[in-house]
């Protein structure tokens, strides 16, 4: 684990509020904020959504938007406190969907994990908990599941501070006692 900058790994299922949780620890790291956006606009509704993301977070963050060479971007980046991750779980999507093999792509977050241990600046990654359900029907859909849960292990073990957002709460995981965290603070 880093020392005076963070790694913070924030998980859970959708509309938890993972990202607004990010954003507010990333605004508490410090003021020259980076947002790297996984996302791509493929469709309408997925254009919306990316566009609501935008505005919820403001013009306090530095956009780069960047669907698969994150290792790249994250090394390329200067003049930053901390930057917000948004989301791994879609970053190894758009892997999986290029028709990259499972193990490139946990070469490529073996990569990751190694940007930021070495990085200068804080990072809070956002990311989707999606093991906690039924056996995916699809062998894309294991794949994916088997790619997510070998990343998440991999990056909490660099990670300083692991979050899990569930039932509109905020659990902090490490460091212990386990806390729940509140737009105001701990509970």
């Amino acid at each position: 684990m880093s020392g005076q900058t963070r790694i913070v790994l924030i998980g859970g299922g959708a509309r938890s509020g993972k990202s607004t949780f990010a954003l507010s620890r990333a605004r508490s790291l410090g003021t020259r904020r980076a947002f790297v956006a996984t996302a791509q606009a493929l469709d309408q509704e997925m254009k919306e959504r990316i566009a609501e993301h935008a505005r919820t977070r403001g013009v306090d963050f530095r956009t780069v938007e960047e669907p698969l060479a994150l290792v790249e971007r994250l090394l390329e980046l200067r003049d930053i406190d901390v930057v917000v991750i948004d989301c791994l779980t879609l970053w190894l999507s758009n892997l999986l969907l290029r028709d990259e093999s499972e193990a490139r792509i946990l070469e490529q977050v073996q990569a990751l994990a190694g940007v930021l241990e070495r990085r200068a600046f804080h990072a809070v990654i956002v990311t989707n908990e999606v093991g906690m359900g039924v056996v995916p029907e699809t062998s894309l859909g294991r794949a994916f599941r088997d790619v997510a849960g070998r990343a998440h292990q991999r990056l909490a073990g660099v990670a300083d501070e692991v979050y899990l957002a569930i039932l509109g709460s905020v659990l902090r995981i490490r460091p212990e006692p386990v806390l729940v965290q509140t737009q105001g603070g701990a509970r």
